[in-house]
């Protein structure tokens, strides 16, 4: 193993005030967004992202400055962006550490973005259980503020943005857009039909851009170093760097950041190989609903198009180690109590697939299955009375995915939970 981290976001994160305006000032922050005021076009930033290819961090994938161009050219609405800092895919806290330790980086990010697309008005919408990133981020608002990044006439443009921060209430759907778009409206966070997307009719019903926390701290780096140095990072597919999530079985769990296209091999020695002198059993790469990697699947390149051809996601690097003591079958019943609970109901498929797989799954690790049972899970799954691709938003496709790579990948396990009635690891 060869690898180093190249600390961008993260940069300088360990440090104890590293929150702080006059720490990100004097590593040279806030002048980007000082670069995007007073020596470019809102179109040309625009230009410039799309021309560094910023795929989203949030787990989609999609370039950053192509999403900014589907803003209607015709438009006498009010422009508004979001920031997603929901962060709810379980194995997944990158966005957490930005928003803690480094939220004048976010905020840089926002206020270039809310420029390029001519919004007035920003909203960075937190998961309700981050109360310390929210008090970072009130804190980071007030001292840019004070020292006129932020608010009217900003460093004496005539260019006016206020940002502020909305707490969500915990719920798994409003990581997706449109939900998080109906909880800031104060209505109930349930993901919305599209088309409309947001862009043409989002929030209040006005051109909205959503993007990711990740996806828009990389902004700064873009503007003020330019697009050509970050094309320099990571691989065609995926330029740039990516924070990977490292946790489960590992010797020092943690928020990594290295350039796309770095081998999950290796990502997980950096974080010190499996614990205990264990063997691994498997790697779930991109967050809870990714699928299922076995030990000789991990020799890949890190970036959306390598994972997809390994048969799984890179999605929000939630990269969760499992060793040899671990039962998939009761990570499967974990998995399915967090789907089902966290479904919000509208759908039926979503509503009952996701509770009828969990009961399934718990009959199973209970030892009270059948054969029968076993293929029945990954039919809910994937038939026409199944979950994936039948519903408004794409939480129970995220079930479904990780319902057919554990069955497919582990059915031996699943079916000795019936054969011999209890599960043959013990406990």
């Amino acid at each position: 193993m060869s690898i180093t981290e190249r600390r961008i976001l993260l940069h300088g994160i360990d440090r104890e005030d590293s929150a702080a305006i006059d720490t990100y000032l004097a590593d040279g922050g806030y002048r980007a967004l000082e670069k995007a005021l007073k020596e470019m076009q809102p179109s040309e930033v625009v230009a410039e992202v799309a021309k560094a290819r910023i795929r989203g961090r949030g787990g989609a994938g999609f370039e950053a400055g192509r999403k900014w161009g589907f803003l209607p050219k015709q438009n006498e609405k009010p422009v508004y962006l979001t920031c997603n800092g929901d962060e709810s895919e379980p194995g997944t806290f990158k966005d957490r550490h930005i928003m803690e330790r480094r939220p004048h980086l976010l905020l840089e990010g926002c206020l270039i973005t809310c420029y390029a697309i001519g919004a007035r008005t920003g909203y960075i919408y937190v998961r309700g259980e981050f109360p310390h990133a929210q008090a970072a981020l009130e804190k980071a608002i007030e001292e840019a503020r004070e020292r006129g990044y932020l608010g009217g006439d900003i460093l004496g443009t005539g260019v006016s943005i206020d940002l502020f921060v909305h707490t969500g209430a915990g719920a798994y759907v409003c990581g997706e857009e449109t939900g998080m778009l109906s909880s800031i409206e104060g209505n109930r966070g349930n993901p919305r039909l599209k088309p409309p997307f947001p862009a043409v009719e989002g929030l209040f019903r006005c051109p909205t851009i959503v993007n990711n926390v990740e996806t828009l701290s990389n902004v700064p780096f873009v503007i003020r170093e330019g697009a050509e140095e970050f094309l320099k990072l990571g691989t065609e597919d995926t330029p740039g760097t990516r924070i990977f999530c490292v946790s489960g079985h590992v010797e020092r769990p943690g928020a990594y950041e290295f350039e796309c296209g770095v081998n999950l091999k290796d990502v997980i020695e950096y974080a010190g190989g499996v614990w205990k002198g264990r063997k691994l059993k498997a790697v779930i790469p991109g967050g809870l609903s990714a699928h299922v990697l076995l030990p000789d699947e991990i020799d890949v390149a890190c970036d959306f198009g390598s994972l997809a051809r390994a048969g799984t996601i890179m999605g929000s690097c939630g990269v969760m180690v499992l060793d040899e003591t671990v039962c998939m079958v009761r990570a499967l019943q974990n998995a399915l109590e967090f789907f089902s609970h966290e479904s919000c109901g509208q759908c039926t498929p979503c509503r009952e697939g996701t509770d009828w797989a969990r009961k399934v799954v718990t009959r199973i690790e209970a030892g009270k299955g059948t054969e029968a049972d076993v293929d029945k899970l990954y039919e809910i799954a994937d038939n026409y009375e199944g979950m994936g691709g039948k519903t408004i938003c794409a939480l129970a496709d995220a079930a479904a995915w990780p319902v057919k790579s554990y069955v497919t990948k582990f059915r031996e396990e699943f079916l000795m939970h019936v054969r011999q009635g209890r599960c043959p690891l013990g406990g």
